[in-house]
């Protein structure tokens, strides 16, 4: 197929519009342009063919012998189209929602949670990938991103899900009702960190902390960091969000909140309307930070 020498779509789409309601005026009322815009495009059409695809007839426009040739062809064309566009969307919803994240957040926040959704939306399936990554969303195919961050990705719906401190704990037996300054050096305690959380290493920046110069364990994922912490083995840097179940249930005891300084989590999504099932995950996800 040649486009270059291929009649618009526009031009396509106001001819099968007009040969159908015998209008130029329903035509363009249809298709939100003018009367004109719709006349020019037919006219478009019989120069490039030759002859006359529509003629005035009473009231309204009659299609040619010509003129129902190129209907039959236009319709049929759009109705595939049409056909093929229903059966690619049947797919996609019948596909799990992709959801890239950190597996520091898919596990202190999101599964403890999520629970909720799914017997909530039981008919919704989800393929949760965590990541240290940062995937492009487009070319590796997800719905929606998790991100650690200030919220600057160019190109891209960005929200914000959990902000706020973090936080630095220990367990009760360790921490003993002390504040930071009455717990001496840091660097005289050991630390659990999660090998897979950016998040903990910017946290302690902030506060002095080189934590490849400590007695730092990194631990595969955040959930054995903070088993060895409630245990009272050391400290650890956390977004408050994260551990607000440990500190309310005494597991954990804060001893220093500081402010993320913007940083915090995001929700990313491609530009454009969200799928229903994308956008009822998202008033989901919002409406559960909210309870946090």
């Amino acid at each position: 197929m040649d486009w270059r020498t291929f009649p618009s779509l526009s031009a396509l789409r106001a001819f099968e519009a007009a040969s159908r309601t015998g209008s130029l005026s329903a035509a363009a009322r249809e298709l939100n342009v003018t009367h004109a815009a719709v006349a020019q495009h037919l006219r478009t059409l019989s120069e490039r063919f030759g002859r006359a695809l529509m003629v005035r007839e009473g009231q309204g426009m009659a299609l040619t012998d010509d003129g129902r040739v190129l209907a039959e062809a236009v319709r049929d064309g759009f109705s595939r189209i049409e056909a093929g566009l229903a059966e690619l969307t049947d797919r996609s919803a019948d596909r799990p929602l992709r959801v890239t994240l950190t597996p520091t957040f898919a596990e202190a926040w999101l599964m403890p949670r999520i629970g909720e959704f799914w017997s909530r939306h039981p008919e919704i399936e989800l393929s949760l990938v965590p990541s240290m990554e940062v995937m492009d969303l487009r070319r590796e195919g997800f719905d929606l991103a998790i991100r650690f961050g200030d919220g600057s990705w160019p190109g891209l719906e960005v929200s914000p899900l959990v902000q706020g401190p973090f936080v630095v704990v220990g367990a009760p037996s360790l921490v003993r009702g002390r504040n930071i300054k009455e717990m001496g050096p840091l660097d005289s305690y050991a630390w659990y960190l999660s090998r897979a959380s950016r998040e903990q290493t910017v946290w302690g920046a902030s506060l002095g902390l080189d934590f490849t110069q400590m007695a730092a364990t990194e631990m595969p994922d955040n959930g054995l960091a903070l088993s060895a912490v409630r245990a009272g083995y050391g400290l650890s840097i956390q977004a408050r969000a994260l551990v607000e179940r440990d500190l309310e249930a005494g597991a954990l005891q804060s001893v220093y909140e500081g402010e993320s300084q913007g940083l915090g989590y995001f929700l990313v999504t491609q530009k454009g309307v969200p799928s229903e099932r994308l956008a009822i995950l998202l008033k989901w996800l919002r409406r559960a930070a909210r309870r946090s």
